[in-house]
């Protein structure tokens, strides 16, 4: 669980920086270019998002099986 979140904070801090290298390099009026990264970090949030909730799932299912797991009877072993 502590990968997903560095891969995340990853994924954001590279997302910031490229959108600052973006500003500074831009061929573009500064309005188009604000325009361009508020519509570009509206999608960033979605797909964070996206994988936020599809990682929940992922750990809500693991859960349930070592919660399933735990209450079967542990047979011996001989």
């Amino acid at each position: 669980m502590k990968n997903t979140y560095k891969i995340l904070a990853g994924f954001a801090l590279g997302a910031a920086a490229g959108a600052i290298l973006g500003v500074l390099f831009a061929p573009d009026k500064g309005s188009n270019t604000r325009l361009k990264m508020n519509k570009k970090g509206r999608e960033m949030v979605d797909e964070v998002n996206e994988l936020i909730d599809k990682n929940k799932e992922k750990f809500a299912h693991l859960k349930g099986d070592i919660t399933k797991a735990r209450k079967e009877p542990v047979e011996e072993m001989n």
